[in-house]
């Protein structure tokens, strides 16, 4: 499941696109099981998720979420580098003007770490055992709230 698109493809009940999730390890994070899961449940949730496989780059997650045209991007992350990564992803998505995309993730990731980053501009962020279903309504209802398409 490298750079592969998982897609529900339907139009909703009003006749838009799905919401275009974009799902990321960034750095040396070899662990993608949890993404994989969130991916597949978003999917499930009739999202359009673009999985872009393990080692990217900030940049390359960027990149990615611009050509694609996401909602949202998630981050899973459990290296540790929480407090480098997601402040340098909300950086370059202010810097391409990409500032009605939500930026959310999740992993280990302690509460006041996540305090610091949710000031910072970075949306809800979510701990291992986090139902999925509430990880997809959260991005719905930010999306209803801040988007338009």
């Amino acid at each position: 499941m490298t750079d592969t698109t998982i897609d529900s493809r339907q139009e909703n009940s009003q006749g838009q696109r799905p919401i275009r999730v974009l799902v990321a390890k960034v750095g040396l994070d070899g662990h993608d099981r949890g993404a994989k899961v969130i991916a597949t449940s978003l999917r499930d949730a009739g999202m359009e998720v673009i999985y872009t496989g393990l080692r990217q780059t900030p940049e390359m997650v960027v990149n990615a979420a611009l050509q694609e045209d996401v909602d949202a991007i998630g981050i899973s992350i459990l290296t540790g580098a929480h407090n480098t990564i997601f402040p340098k992803i909300l950086a370059l998505l202010q810097a391409m003007g990409m500032t009605d995309v939500l930026l959310t993730g999740g992993g280990i990731i302690p509460e006041d770490d996540i305090k610091k980053l949710n000031e910072m501009g970075v949306g809800k962020l979510f701990l291992p055992g986090t139902p999925t279903a509430s990880i997809a309504e959260y991005i719905k209802d930010w999306v209803k709230k801040n988007r338009s398409f």
